[in-house]
């Protein structure tokens, strides 16, 4: 049996969009290079100081997923 995913044409695969994946993907590449290219120039502070706002811009996006998720948690069981 093959495994397969729910998808609809808004590029959501189990209600999480495919779009955000790839954001958060790409800010973890360019970070990170970017931080190797700051060390290797002796800017290690620096690269420091981007890395953790790289983080924070992550978190940033997750938490208002997780927002998100809590919202329709609400509507579906009609807590107010």
């Amino acid at each position: 049996m093959v495994a397969s995913f729910k998808t609809d044409f808004c590029g959501e695969v189990g209600g999480v969009s495919v779009d955000l994946v790839f954001r958060i993907a790409a800010i973890g590449l360019i970070v990170s290079l970017l931080a190797q290219v700051l060390n290797k120039a002796g800017r290690e502070e620096i690269a420091t100081l981007m890395t953790l706002s790289g983080v924070v811009i992550v978190l940033l996006m997750v938490a208002d997923l997780i927002g998100s998720f809590f919202s329709s948690m609400r509507s579906i069981f009609l807590i107010y």
